[in-house]
């Protein structure tokens, strides 16, 4: 079984217009400060990113941002944090919170969040990492995402084992058990990108 002492939870830095979404973000949050699980992410006061944060710290937990220079400058990070990391470039934001964290969650989001999941998602494709990731289909935000990835594999564009480099959950409450679930990435691994 997986274990899970941090993480890294990709999700919008717009709140999206479904209250679901923002419930889903605040319960995560409060989910994993009662499991002594630490949050990675990217560091930011708003949208989704700045629920989460605030619910994991309102419920006693450790939350590490990890933020570009030039978005801390615009006063995007969030003040309260227990550990900020402020880094040069977006790359360098993606590198860190993948050496921060034992596996992943996707929330509902934009562009940020797509692209951090599918650079997570062919890393592990390359053999570069086993972590888990889990995306959380919270209200079908991601059924068109998970379409698209059955429709690359049905064009020969991606192997079916594609569909083993994550997990779908449709409750945020199921997230965690989902991991623990789950075996333990090696660490020989896990050091390739380290």
């Amino acid at each position: 079984m997986a274990v899970i002492k941090r993480l890294c939870v990709y999700c919008g830095s717009s709140a999206g217009i479904d209250a679901s979404y923002r419930g889903a973000a605040a319960r995560l949050g409060t989910l994993l400060a009662e499991s002594g699980v630490e949050l990675v992410y990217g560091g930011g006061r708003v949208g989704l990113m700045g629920v989460l944060a605030d619910a994991a710290l309102a419920a006693g937990g450790r939350v590490t941002g990890i933020i570009p220079r030039h978005l801390h400058d615009r006063e995007a990070a969030h003040p309260g944090l227990s550990h900020m990391i402020v880094v040069a470039s977006m790359h360098e934001r993606k590198q860190r919170m993948f050496e921060f964290a034992d596996a992943f969650a996707v929330l509902p989001g934009g562009l940020g969040t797509l692209d951090e999941t599918i650079e997570m998602l062919t890393w592990r494709q390359l053999g570069l990492h086993e972590k888990p990731v889990i995306i959380a289909d919270i209200a079908g935000y991601w059924a068109p995402l998970l379409a698209l990835f059955e429709h690359a594999i049905a064009r020969g564009f991606a192997v079916a084992l594609a569909r083993e480099f994550y997990h779908v959950v449709a409750r945020i409450e199921d997230v965690l058990p989902t991991l623990a679930a789950l075996p333990q990435p090696s660490a020989r691994v896990q050091s390739k990108l380290a």
